[in-house]
Parts: C-alpha cells; structure tokens; sequence
C-alpha cells in the first residue's frame, strides 16, 4: 500500500495471467493463474470456447490462484455461463478467491449467477 494525498490506496502488483487446461474425470478444468485483465482475458475466452467443444458435461475454472480479474474476465465467465446453460451443462468457479476476485463478482452482483465453489476438489466432487 502507498498513500497518496493523505489517503491510502492499494498498489496491485500485476502477474503475467496463464491459463491450462485438461480433462480431469470426464470433467474440463481450466486453471488460471495471475492478473486476468483485457490483455489476458483472451486466454480465457479460447479456454472456455475449447470447454464448450470437448463434450465434457462439467466445466469447472479454477480461479484460486488468479490474484487480480476486472470487467472482462467477467464478462467471458458471463458468455461462457450462457453458453454452457444452452448446451444443458454446468460451469463451476472454483476458488478460494482473491479478495479482488471476490470483491469483481460482489459489487456487480453476479456472484447468483455463477455456482461457486470454495475449492477445485468441491468443484470437481459436486
């Protein structure tokens, strides 16, 4: 943290994003890691399309160790949700979040329209 006019503000240290992907008993886990942001969210969005095509019923992402996400990462997991709703099939966001992470999906009130999970190891046994 630095203060700036008397007032603190947090000071975000921004990761370079990866994300992998693999088929875990019959279910498609796609793991993120890093700051996901407008640059990155592309990683993502190609993740999540290669989900939707693999025929697997589950798809879960991993966001545990994923330390920052802004508008457009929300707005894939949003297509990505859709998508997955029309094909009869279930996205999971697994943490345990970031507190950023978390705060994205809080105050834009879109944390209902995702099942949560606090871990992978809940995601992939629900």
């Amino acid at each position: 943290m630095r203060e700036k006019h008397g007032m603190l503000s947090h000071m975000y240290v921004h990761t370079p994003a990866v994300v992998n992907h693999a088929v875990e008993d019959e279910v498609f886990v796609v793991r993120v890691s890093g700051s996901l942001d407008h640059d990155s969210a592309p990683l993502l969005e190609e993740a999540c399309a290669l989900a939707e095509d693999s025929g697997a019923t589950r798809t879960v992402v991993d966001l545990s160790l994923t330390d920052f996400a802004d508008s457009t990462v929300l707005h894939v997991l949003l297509a990505a949700q859709r998508a997955h709703h029309r094909q009869q099939r279930t996205l999971i966001v697994a943490g345990p979040f970031h507190e950023v992470v978390r705060r994205l999906f809080d105050v834009t009130g879109t944390a209902g329209y995702f099942t949560l999970a606090d871990d992978l190891l809940g995601a992939l046994s629900s």
